[in-house]
């Protein structure tokens, strides 16, 4: 896949309203596949790389026809409200169409809950433009679970993962300090 195609996959940024983000579905707690620990999952809306055999096709639409907009104060309160989390992990759709929201709600949790943040996306972490708002979320992330689900690689054994070509990236400040 070239830089320009890349590029394509989370620019430009889904047109939400400032202060809200377009979640497909509702907040969850206590999930044990989406990361270490105890963690509450926020489901994006919207994604344009399509994989072939996706878990969350309902997801891919981001027009704004489907998913629900919620206030980015809200989803802060509901996830304050969740005892026992140890983390955030953003799912979808493509969380980096999404990066401003995402990054406001990623750096609540850090700073005012003390959780660590995990993020899920379909591109692939070193063509993820450094000049971008996607960048400054990645910047922000403790995990990164890099690369598109590919059918043919599918693996149940992975930790975390769906397929043999995605990365658990760990990540301090944008750069990865372990792969697995």
């Amino acid at each position: 896949m070239t830089q320009k195609v890349e590029n394509k996959l989370c620019q430009p940024q889904m047109d939400v309203p400032e202060g809200y983000i377009l979640m497909s579905g509702p907040l969850e707690r206590d999930s044990i596949v989406n990361g270490p620990g105890l963690r509450a999952v926020l489901w994006t809306q919207g994604c344009r790389q399509h994989c072939p055999g996706c878990q969350n096709p309902e997801t891919w639409d981001d027009s704004g026809a489907a998913g629900t907009l919620v206030k980015i104060e809200d989803v802060k309160k509901e996830l304050a409200s969740f005892k026992g989390q140890t983390g955030l992990t953003f799912c979808g759709g493509e969380p980096l169409l999404q990066a401003k929201a995402c990054l406001e709600i990623a750096k609540f949790v850090k700073e005012e809950l003390g959780w660590n943040v995990w993020s899920f996306t379909g591109l692939i972490f070193e063509k993820i433009p450094k000049d971008s708002e996607a960048w400054e979320f990645v910047e922000y992330l403790d995990a990164l679970i890099d690369g598109p689900f590919i059918l043919a690689k599918r693996d149940l054994t992975l930790k975390f993962r769906g397929s043999q070509n995605q990365r658990l990236l760990h990540l301090n400040h944008g750069e990865i300090v372990s792969v697995e």
